[in-house]
């Protein structure tokens, strides 16, 4: 696959207007989006040259954050509350991101084993959440299970609350820069065509760093090799039947179990679309649980076409489940059936922005503290396996044997510092969530959605102080000012 180079106005041009940002090349190291990017075309294609043409400009916001996920809504709520007039842009049309439209069935860990790690607007979300799954203890804080249409309003609730106001079923088209270091506008397409918006500083929360690709950042994506971590469809399955005769059963669902169903399975041969072990099941409610199950391989979550047909693959391995779990637990799952598929993919990786600090598995494995730390983790190293793994852990029926660094005991946590949240050369642009600077393993701790919530709070806030204090600069934010108004919103810090 050759390279070739396009000029910043040519590819935003294109990337915004006629969707081509899925061209961006899976890559392991740092790279700028120019000198690293795909062909655009193959020889036969064809291209079309937009004509000139104005559009509404929209100039009234301080802050603009686009992408209503976990980081999204916390970056929104914080930006409002600090005073900014705030627009959060969403492409679905409810917000929470994977937690909602993505039917992640639970929360990952909020503590360290002794006490609340993520804290501030995440804990706030956290208890709230809470009050839709009743049958879960109240002091319970480790992996809690998500009712989804509950979050949705918890979400909605909170973001109006703050004042910040939400524009749903709009999705970012391009960037339009002022200079090399600084957005002037972006461009928004929904049902009312192409609009501009303008905002002294902008949030990138979209997951995959889109803002800040498209307005020149340097990002990594992949492992070595660009492949990123396999992807996963969560689904919905309702109308259990679990007693006392079958409750066992029910608890060895889970695939680090040698008796979970999920080995027979794969080992009928009758479900081709089971090609490995992964199997997560909780209870979001009576008689219904939420499954983080199976792998989707290779997919890229820039590239439209690679999305769209890891959909279609999800739902068919959602069905297969269904069908699998019939067959061999039947007493669990005999008149089940499979309610609802997730509207997103669980994408795990894509880009990795370069910031101005790169948080490594050295500073993971150290449990580092930073002087300008804006949170902490204390989650795994939770790197989803490769295909040479899965035929090893299918030929075993374990995953004991996968190498991953230790777990931290009870009481430890690493610092997240505000410079991985700061993109390298761009002036007024802020990332949060899991496209923050880290190296790609360590992505793979701090990609949850509690520390979503955590760097989405830190970023909202740091964009007011910005525009308020330093002429819209996002690396001149005062550090110690903005942990000072951390701590006072309740975020745990060291």
């Amino acid at each position: 696959m050759r390279n070739s180079k396009l000029d910043r106005r040519s590819f935003l041009r294109m990337a915004g207007m006629i969707t081509l940002a899925s061209t961006i090349p899976a890559l392991g190291t740092f790279a700028k989006r120019e000198e690293k990017i795909k062909d655009i075309f193959s020889n036969d294609d064809k291209s079309l040259t937009l004509k000139k043409t104005k559009i509404h400009l929209d100039e009234q916001w301080d802050v603009i954050v686009i992408g209503g996920g976990p980081s999204g809504c916390a970056a929104a709520i914080s930006a409002a509350r600090e005073g900014a007039k705030t627009l959060l842009v969403e492409s679905m049309g409810c917000l929470g991101g994977m937690g909602t439209s993505g039917l992640v069935p639970a929360w990952t860990p909020f503590s360290d084993g002794e006490k609340m790690v993520y804290r501030g607007i995440a804990e706030k979300v956290f208890n709230e959440s809470k009050k839709g799954v009743p049958h879960e203890p109240k002091d319970k804080m480790d992996w809690v299970a998500i009712n989804p249409e509950w979050l949705k309003l918890v979400y909605d609730r909170m973001v109006a609350a703050s004042g910040a106001k939400v524009l749903f079923f709009s999705r970012l088209a391009s960037v339009e820069m002022k200079n090399e270091k600084e957005v002037d506008a972006i461009i928004i397409a929904n049902k009312s065509g192409l609009s501009a918006y303008r905002a002294k500083v902008y949030i990138d929360c979209t997951g995959d760093g889109d803002l800040a690709t498209w307005a020149g950042a340097s990002f990594a994506k992949g492992n070595a090799d660009g492949v990123p971590m396999p992807s996963t469809h969560c689904f919905e399955i309702v109308n259990l039947h679990v007693n006392p005769s079958n409750e066992e059963l029910f608890r060895n669902l889970y695939s680090g179990n040698k008796t979970s169903p999920i080995w027979e399975m794969i080992a009928s041969d009758k479900y081709p679309a089971i090609k490995d072990a992964h199997l997560c099941i909780n209870y979001i409610g009576p008689n219904a649980v939420g499954l983080n199950a199976g792998h989707l391989f290779e997919v890229d979550s820039t590239n439209p076409q690679s999305l769209s047909d890891a959909m279609i693959h999800g739902r068919e391995l959602a069905n297969q489940f269904m069908a699998g779990l019939k067959e061999f637990r039947s007493s669990i799952f005999a008149d089940s059936f499979l309610i609802n598929t997730g509207q997103l993919m669980g994408i795990r990786e894509s880009r990795i922005i370069q910031g101005d600090y790169t948080l490594t598995l050295k500073d993971w494995i150290a449990r580092a503290g930073f002087p300008d730390e804006i949170g902490r983790n204390n989650y795994f190293i939770d790197i989803h396996n490769s295909k040479a793994e899965i035929k090893k852990i299918v030929a075993e029926k374990s995953i004991d044997h996968l190498n991953r660094p230790e777990p931290y005991k009870k009481g430890e946590s690493h610092g997240i510092p505000y410079r991985c949240l700061t993109p390298k050369g761009l002036k007024n642009v802020l990332v949060a969530g899991r496209c923050i600077s880290t190296e790609q393993i360590v992505q793979g701790s701090v990609r949850i959605q509690p520390a979503c919530l955590v760097t989405g709070e830190a970023a909202g806030m740091a964009a007011v102080h910005a525009l308020k204090q330093h002429k819209n600069n996002v690396h001149l934010v005062d550090v110690d000012y903005l942990r000072k108004r951390l701590k006072e919103e309740g975020q745990f810090l060291m």
